[in-house]
């Protein structure tokens, strides 16, 4: 079966009512020719922000009161600690956008490191959603010393 408009044999077109179909669908087309795929903004978010946490050099992202913020409900009961803090796209039908923000460990040259998060988040989403990353920005918001503590909303002095 086509679904093409062909000549009549009397040599004038004769065309269905409604719109025309161009090119084959169904059992003879290829599969991914058949549907429409749409990636949310949050899963490019997640993407990004586990390629941006396996580089080396990198203690956390989000801006200051991001991870203020994000100890407080880590520690809330179910909560869980979230992969998408500091990290905000711009996904569109073919390319995607992506701002990081991160704290860096002290002693790490940050332009390597920011190079390195670059490949790593260009690749990772590249791969896994098909979209092209036009630019990632990352703001380093902070340096982690070696004598600080974590971030982390302890218990207080009384009980």
């Amino acid at each position: 079966m086509s679904d093409t408009v062909s000549p009549a044999a009397g040599g004038s077109e004769s065309r269905p009512a409604g719109r025309t179909l161009t090119g084959s669908t169904g059992a003879g087309s290829a599969p991914e020719t058949r549907g429409r795929t749409t990636i949310a903004d949050s899963v490019v978010e997640k993407i990004a922000g586990m390629a941006t946490r396996e580089v080396p050099g990198i203690h956390s992202l989000g801006s200051g009161m991001a991870r203020t913020l994000g100890a407080v409900t880590d520690k809330v009961p179910g909560g869980r600690p979230s992969v998408t803090r500091g990290v905000k796209v711009e996904v569109g039908e073919r390319q995607a956008a992506v701002d990081i923000d991160v704290v860096v460990e002290y002693g790490v040259a940050i332009v390597d490191v920011a190079a390195e998060v670059r490949t790593s988040v260009i690749t990772a989403v590249e791969r896994m959603t098909g979209l092209e990353v036009v630019e990632v920005n990352l703001a380093v918001d902070d340096v982690h010393l070696p004598d600080e503590e974590d971030e982390e909303v302890g218990e207080g002095r009384v009980q």
